[in-house]
């Protein structure tokens, strides 16, 4: 995927859902961990030298898997490379929870299987479509498809 080099680093600078100094150790083999600031801006995570105002680089947070690797230590992975992971080490078993949280949350996809969920519910419960009224409700990226199925309750 390509990206305008100067609207990334603008991203960069937009306020952060979560930012820290954490341990990162890149995809390739032979890289060493390294202290750096990582920041979470909307989806992207990007990664900075600490004493640095531009990014060296961002992951975009669409189509990876995010796993514990450690009690202090999480890795993230894309489903198209597998085997290319990026290591962070946090300073303790909390923060580490709290930024796969964050990461997870992120992704263009869990906020759309919420959206579906949540307007599957409001429907079941008031007979209305809640995105009826923005014009969107026939939109194809809102439709519940076989991979999400939300869940209903029995009363």
């Amino acid at each position: 995927m390509r990206f305008n080099e100067k609207e990334l680093v603008s991203l960069s600078r937009q306020p952060s859902e979560k930012a820290a100094e954490l341990g990162m150790r890149g995809p390739k083999k032979g890289d060493v961990v390294k202290k750096r600031l990582v920041k979470l801006v909307v989806n992207f995570l990007f990664y900075f030298r600490t004493d640095e105002e531009e990014p060296l680089g961002a992951l975009l947070l669409e189509q990876c898997r995010v796993e514990r690797e450690d009690e202090q230590a999480f890795s993230i992975a894309f489903l198209d490379e597998a085997e290319r992971k990026y290591l962070f080490e946090c300073d303790s078993q909390e923060q580490c929870q709290e930024w796969i949280d964050c990461i997870i949350k992120a992704s263009y996809e869990f906020m759309r299987k919420n959206l579906i969920f949540y307007r599957t519910e409001i429907h079941r419960l008031t007979g209305k479509d809640p995105l009826e009224q923005y014009g969107i409700s026939d939109e194809t990226r809102f439709q519940v498809n076989s991979a999400f199925k939300p869940v209903s309750k029995e009363t």
